[in-house]
């Protein structure tokens, strides 16, 4: 089902994908819908299959913040 969000935007930022929406002749609103998942698409490393086997695995995600903590506080040594 469709959702509805609210988005504030500068006059600027508005203006320029208005103006994109006209070029393409659709709703700025698929314009900005279409952008965003392009944008997360090329800029995902994981695959959302993947992503929920991780998920799924306590151990690893256990795993995952143990090290994740462990960078933060520069502990350990980076293996190149």
């Amino acid at each position: 089902m469709s959702k509805t969000i609210t988005l504030r935007l500068p006059e600027e930022t508005y203006q320029l994908f208005q103006r994109w929406a006209r070029m393409d002749n659709r709703p700025i609103s698929n314009l900005i819908e279409t952008a965003a998942l392009r944008h997360l698409q090329e800029h995902t490393l994981v695959e959302p299959e993947e992503m929920e086997a991780i998920v799924k695995n306590p151990s690893l995600v256990r795993r995952l913040k143990k090290g994740s903590k462990a960078a933060r506080e520069r502990k350990g040594r980076l293996i190149g």
